[in-house]
């Protein structure tokens, strides 16, 4: 019996523009992040923003807490690299002046901004500039209303959450377009990836608006990547997701790191180059993990230089019987061999067995052709 993996079809969203940046409607699914600056330093936050752009981020939101900070944002958005989402919460002037600031996209929650005026002056001034906002739903602060339906201010039933979640999120969704905005990208988050999970895949059957997916409160490096990888991967490979954040308890150069990885690991981003590397064994005589950190090292140098690299898959393996056999599609491979040595291979043939510092300078003029 054989079985075929066929990844699901995009979901068919609407598209819109955050800045010069396509989300939606079949565009590439784009990678956010955070900073964690104080937005009132600016030049912090625009170096932060600089870094993050380097690493691969698409897009940056910045909070914006005070008018303080929304009267950074004109420096900010001239210096970034990327378009900038101003992340708003209860006050609706803020939204007003970030609007006025020119950033490519809010983020806001219509219910927490109170009165439907208030709502309505961010709905014009947005569409006035052709400025997306970013509503959602998230399970941590469900309103009243969403919460008594379930029995209580913690419901356990995971579907019924997720239903909640959705609920809410239409509900902020409806209140944009009761004033004629349809710019509108959506989020569903919740800390549980089941039913985080729920929620998007019963949103996307309800709607066309383009999702922004992640794993809320996913929690530090190692947990936090695992749950959004779970969580995000599993709705990817469904078809559904335009742009994701990956939330850590980490610098969010990591965040947009793993980002980019799921999105390597689902088939929706090339790797350029993919690199795989193997478990060590009691038959490795070399420093693997040492060495593969030098070849991660090497790939991050020459892509902060802006060069594209030609080598699709590298691999960097413990000794012969993983390299140029279970590596042999690889185009460069790096194999550990007797006595600390490393045995180069390319396309499954040996090359040679080199030094390590040799095969690494190899690897270097393949990586720069």
């Amino acid at each position: 019996m054989y079985f075929i993996l066929i990844m699901a079809k995009r979901s068919n969203t609407r598209r819109i523009y955050i800045g010069r940046i396509p989300v939606g409607g079949a565009s590439p699914v784009t990678v956010q992040s955070m900073t964690n600056t104080d937005t009132r330093d600016s030049s912090a936050t625009i170096r932060q923003i600089r870094k993050l752009a380097e690493s691969g981020c698409d897009i940056i939101r910045v909070a914006v807490p005070d008018i303080a900070a929304a009267g950074r944002l004109p420096e900010i958005l001239e210096k970034s690299p990327i378009p900038v989402i101003a992340d708003i919460h209860f006050d609706f002037k803020l939204a007003l002046a970030s609007i006025d600031a020119g950033v490519a996209g809010i983020r806001i929650n219509p219910g927490n901004i109170g009165d439907e005026k208030k709502v309505r002056a961010i709905a014009e001034a947005a569409g006035a500039k052709n400025i997306p906002i970013r509503v959602g739903a998230n399970a941590g602060s469900l309103p009243r209303e969403f919460l008594s339906k379930l029995g209580g201010k913690r419901p356990h039933d995971e579907c019924r959450l997720a239903e909640a979640l959705v609920k809410s999120a239409l509900n902020e969704c409806r209140i944009l377009e009761k004033f004629g905005f349809r710019d509108i990208k959506v989020s569903l988050k919740a800390s549980s990836v089941p039913v985080t999970v729920m929620a998007y895949r019963k949103f996307s059957g309800e709607s066309d608006y383009p999702l922004h997916v992640g794993i809320t409160e996913a929690g530090t490096l190692v947990r936090g990547t695992i749950k959004s990888a779970v969580g995000i991967g599993a709705l990817l490979l469904d078809g559904i997701g335009d742009t994701i954040r990956v939330s850590l308890t980490a610098d969010p150069v990591e965040e947009v790191k793993t980002g980019i990885i799921i999105l390597e690991s689902a088939g929706l981003r090339k790797a350029e180059p993919e690199l795989v590397s193997c478990p060590t064994c009691g038959r490795t005589e070399i420093d693997l993990m040492g060495l593969v950190h030098k070849v991660e090292s090497e790939i991050e140098k020459i892509r902060k230089t802006g060069t594209r690299i030609k080598l699709k898959k590298l691999a960097v393996m413990g000794c012969v019987v993983n390299g140029p056999g279970e590596a042999r599609d690889a185009d460069f491979g790096i194999a550990g061999a007797k006595k600390s040595r490393a045995a180069v291979f390319m396309k499954g043939r040996l090359k040679g067995i080199y030094s390590e510092a040799a095969a690494m300078e190899m690897l270097r003029i393949e990586l720069e052709k």
